[in-house]
Formats: C-alpha cells, sequence, structure tokens
C-alpha cells in the first residue's frame, strides 16, 4: 500500500507550501498521477483525507488527473499509448521494440506524481480574504 506513503508526502509537502505562502487553508489541490505508477486512487484520496485532519488541508478538495504513458521511438519518432496489460512492468519494464524500425522504444510521461495546483486562502485583514490559484 504505497499510497499511503505518497499520501504523507503529499500532505507535507502541502503543509510547507501552506506555510511558506503564510496560508490560513487550503481549500483545494490538483494532483497529475501517471497510470505507470500503479497508484489506486481510491486508496490515494483516502489516505489524502485520513492525514488531512487537524491541519490546514482538511476538508480541501483533491482533485487527480491520471494521465498515460507514452512510448517513443528515438529514430523514427513513432509514439504510442504504453498498454499496462498487467502490473508485471511496475518491476521491470519490458524491452519493447519499434513496429516500424526495430529500435528499442522508449517510455515517456505516466510515471509522474506532481502537485499542478494549490489554492489556498492567505492570511490578510479579517475584512478582506484573500485566495491565490496556481502552481506553487
Amino acid at each position: 500500500m504505497h499510497e499511503l506513503s505518497i499520501a504523507t508526502s503529499l500532505v507535507e509537502a502541502l503543509l510547507e507550501i501552506a506555510k511558506k505562502q503564510a496560508a490560513t487553508k487550503v481549500l483545494a489541490v490538483e494532483l497529475r498521477v501517471g497510470k505507470l505508477r500503479l497508484i489506486s486512487l481510491d486508496q490515494l484520496r483516502f489516505s489524502y483525507e485520513v492525514l488531512s485532519k487537524g491541519t490546514l488541508l482538511e476538508g480541501s478538495r483533491l482533485t487527480i488527473e491520471e494521465t498515460p504513458g507514452f512510448t517513443r521511438c528515438p529514430n523514427c519518432g513513432f509514439t504510442k499509448e504504453f498498454e499496462t496489460g498487467d502490473a508485471s512492468f511496475h518491476f521491470a519494464l519490458p524491452t519493447m521494440k519499434c513496429p516500424k524500425c526495430a529500435t528499442d522504444l522508449k517510455i515517456e510521461g505516466g510515471d509522474e506524481c506532481v502537485i499542478t495546483k494549490v489554492r489556498i486562502v492567505l492570511q490578510s485583514r479579517p475584512s478582506e480574504p484573500r485566495v491565490r490559484v496556481g502552481p506553487m
């Protein structure tokens, strides 16, 4: 269950961002996760919810975009979505040959786990709350 350790790192990173920005509350978080990470998005959401309790993150909306992996031929430029089939590639990536020129294909993308946007409430005068949205 590596989702718990990923959620722990995510919460720690978000709390650090909130601290640096002098935030009083985190409202929403957007995350991009590649399919090749083999993360259960439901378990990640559950872990995030549990770990965020009692923090500035509690009640924040976590949105996750799952991205596919692609193979690319460095010789002829052929590209194709990486089809996972089973999880065996998680331990060792197979050597795949380009169907056009037989060069070894490279896997590009699909293995990321990136915070893409955070919406926070900044400290301000009591009469004018400020919200900051954007990449951190």
